[in-house]
């Protein structure tokens, strides 16, 4: 295997928002020495840079504890009003990183809530961003549902087509094709839609680059924490496309995978760090 037959695609690695979070997180450290502090949730999804954090001080919890000082960072997945006050109830100084692709997400969800909507959230339920999406939508109608498959609507089917009026926000990492079969599915049942595609842009981008990049290569991988939605995603679309391995660094590299194997694409997840992609490069280079 040759340096040539490895491709990295260009939007693999850290996106603006966890670029701009984790910066964030170290430079507060740095100017505030005799402080403590919290990210409220893992910061991204990703063990080494939770780990990097912490030697430096910076603590992740999970829940917002009665008392504290300090400061409390919101990360980027954003989090419920609720949340917000309870962290400036305790005492803490709030620094909010919600990332804003994520913050528009949450103010057209509100817009629809506000203008009565019934409002669907693309997206899966248990994830912080959409957790966070749905709260903030919450307090303003009752009229909710999340889901990226036609099961998981059909328990609301008679409430949507008694509302006049359906609105559609997305989860910024999801995929496009769970997008089209809702909106396909709403359309039958919907007498109006309006649809806000709020897909970030380095999503998009990055999962149109990775499949262009996979139909050249007999394997593709994709690096990055199984944790992460976006990451996940990028495996579940390349996997239709070409050989695809996901693993979240080096070490789950196995020897002999790339026998027989002439091109490889690689790719990675919004919160995966280059020095881990280049680790991932290096091992491949001198396998052989």
């Amino acid at each position: 295997m040759n340096d040539k037959n490895i491709k990295l695609a260009k939007f693999a690695g850290f996106c603006y928002g966890v670029k701009r979070a984790v910066e964030t997180a170290k430079k507060l450290k740095q100017e505030n020495p005799d402080k403590t502090i919290y990210i409220l949730g893992e910061l991204i999804h990703n063990t080494d840079v939770i780990n990097e954090l912490e030697s430096l001080g910076i603590k992740t919890i999970y829940e917002v504890p009665k008392k504290g000082e300090g400061i409390c960072i919101v990360r980027s997945h954003g989090e419920s009003p609720e949340v917000f006050d309870k962290i400036k109830k305790a005492g803490f100084e709030l620094v909010d990183l919600t990332c804003p692709d994520v913050k528009k997400v949450q103010q057209k969800a509100i817009e629809l809530a506000k203008n009565d909507y019934f409002v669907v959230i693309v997206g899966k339920p248990n994830h912080p961003e959409v957790m966070a999406i749905k709260a903030n939508a919450e307090l303003y109608t009752d009229k909710i549902v999340v889901a990226t498959t036609i099961e998981e609507l059909e328990p609301f089917v008679e409430k949507i087509k008694a509302h006049k009026k359906v609105g559609v926000v997305v989860q910024t990492t999801q995929m496009v094709s769970s997008l089209n079969i809702v909106v396909n599915y709403l359309n039958t049942i919907a007498k109006e839609i309006l649809i806000h595609n709020t897909i970030c842009q380095s999503t998009a981008m990055r999962q149109k680059e990775a499949r262009e990049l996979a139909k050249e290569s007999d394997l593709m991988i994709v690096v990055g924490s199984k944790k992460s939605a976006n990451t996940t995603h990028l495996a579940e679309i390349l996997k239709s496309c070409t050989k695809t391995i996901h693993i979240e660094n080096d070490n789950e590299l196995i020897e002999n995978e790339f026998n027989n194997i002439n091109s490889i694409g690689i790719t990675a997840g919004a919160s995966t760090p280059q020095n881990i992609i280049d680790k991932v490069i290096s091992k491949i280079q001198n396998s052989h």
